[in-house]
């Protein structure tokens, strides 16, 4: 079986394509709930009016089905809590300049 860490360094290989930092490092990702086979990943958006959305959205549930040991993947946008710079890596702040 898949291990959350995996999932999460799996991850790290999908952008916001308008921020050049991992969507785990942005702080984006809030939850990985593991059963069997099917990983559902709970998470947020910089805001709600991201149009890049669907794309993020389309990004993470491709690259974890193309993960050994993964035929179902979710993602559940959510808005609570609200996303805020606090959340971010101390890597994607220096990165990022803050």
């Amino acid at each position: 079986m898949v291990k959350e860490e995996e999932v999460l360094e799996a991850l790290k290989d999908c952008f916001d394509p308008e921020i050049p930092v991992n969507i785990v490092d942005l702080g984006l990702v809030y939850d990985v709930n593991i059963i069997d086979d099917a990983v559902k990943i709970t998470m947020t958006l910089t805001g709600k009016g991201c149009p890049m959305s669907a794309q993020i959205s389309s990004d993470v549930t491709g690259r974890l089905r193309a993960m050994e040991g993964i035929t179902q993947a979710d993602v559940d946008i959510v808005w609570e809590p609200e996303w805020n710079a606090t959340m971010m890596s101390a890597a994607a702040k220096e990165k990022l300049g803050f």
